[in-house]
């Protein structure tokens, strides 16, 4: 069995955008004119392909989570910097990299947490820079080749991921994960969810995955559960306070969480509540691994609370999802999108490069993680 396809899911759910049959989560146009992503604020009831080319609509759409996870976000915002860049109107060198900057400026505010944006913009300047002297109709192309390649080398990576992830599974294992960190994070197989869809290549079907809702986007009931249940896994969603109990009760034998950003020390931040599944796997004995790529590794900040934490609109928690709001008029709300997992909770950190343990910094380095 392969990974989730949406062709195979596609005609299960109303509104569906039948051209949605033939799209990645994010993807550039055959003709180059502008970004085909699949809105995930509308998943599972509705699956809809957006197609957006202005720099405002690159910036909303990550901003308001229409593409989300750290290595989708990385692909969006390469392929949207080589789309707008594109469409610059100067020869002329100098101007051409000061419109550059000013575009990457503004996508790099979209989101605070997730360093492949950042890391996937700053990649793409270096190309441009790299090209200095050359035609700017040349340097555009080449642009779009780095974006390309980007995209490309996330699928190696998470397939790579996936194969050290299923190293760790057996047979008739129950394994828990956090918020969603699947194809629809990534380019394809996605990072904690990769193990499970190397699983199903590899013919390993007798196992079992519980998603947490994960409030207050409800990722893992909209989207991790949408995904693994579209692809045959045996798939069990829980409300975030029954993660405990689940534990308890012996059903689950490890944990996967993808990750937004690592620290040179180990510390991971990840979607909210993460640190909570952290704590409890460590009281019951429960292996704990967080799948990230390099490139979410930020070896220039020593520990996890040097890592900028984005808080969001309280609208999340007191109206959205309910048919009526849910909470009183003017009471104060909380809404940190992340929170900060401690090494010391971390049985290991999965890359591409190899399955990572304490002392992380040390770790990292051997794998020529700088």
């Amino acid at each position: 069995m392969r990974f989730c396809e949406w062709r195979v899911l596609i005609d299960k759910y109303r509104g569906a955008d039948m051209d949605a049959l033939k799209l990645d989560t994010v993807r550039l146009s055959e003709d180059r004119s502008c970004l085909e992503i699949l809105d995930q604020t509308l998943l599972p009831g509705t699956i809809k392909v957006l197609r957006i080319e202005k720099l405002e609509e690159i910036y909303e759409a990550i901003r308001f989570l229409r593409v989300r996870g750290a290595p989708a976000i990385g692909v969006c915002a390469a392929y949207g910097i080589a789309l707008t860049a594109s469409r610059i109107e100067t020869q002329d060198y100098e101007a051409f990299l000061a419109a550059f900057r000013e575009q990457k400026k503004v996508l790099a505010s979209s989101r605070p947490t997730a360093v492949n944006l950042f890391w996937a913009l700053d990649r793409m300047e270096r190309v441009l820079l790299a090209q200095a002297g050359r035609p700017v109709d040349e340097i555009k192309e080449c642009l779009f080749v780095e974006a390309q390649a980007i995209r490309d080398e996330d699928v190696a990576i998470s397939r790579s991921i996936g194969e050290i992830g299923f190293g760790l599974m057996k047979p008739g294992n129950g394994i828990l994960t956090h918020c969603n960190a699947g194809t629809l994070a990534t380019a394809k197989y996605g990072t904690a969810t990769a193990p499970m869809y190397v699983a199903l290549e590899h013919g390993m079907t007798d196992f079992r995955v519980y998603c947490d809702e994960t409030r207050p986007l409800l990722q893992g009931a909209r989207l991790t559960a949408f995904e693994l249940h579209g692809a045959g896994i045996d798939t069990t969603l829980i409300c975030d306070n029954m993660a405990s109990t689940v534990m308890k009760s012996g059903l689950v034998d490890l944990i996967f969480v993808g990750c937004d950003r690592v620290a040179a020390n180990g510390d991971t931040a990840n979607k909210i509540g993460t640190s909570g599944v952290a704590v409890l796997a460590k009281h019951y004995g429960i292996p704990f691994y967080v799948c990230a790529p390099g490139s979410t590794i930020d070896m220039s900040l020593a520990a996890g609370d040097q890592i900028p934490i984005e808080e969001r609109e309280a609208s999340e928690v007191t109206e959205m999802w309910y048919k009526e709001r849910m909470a009183p008029e003017g009471v104060k709300v909380y809404n940190p999108a992340f929170d900060v997992t401690d090494h010391s909770l971390i049985t290991g950190i999965i890359t591409e490069k190899g399955l990572c343990r304490a002392p992380y910094e040390k770790a990292f380095r051997a794998l020529g993680i700088e």
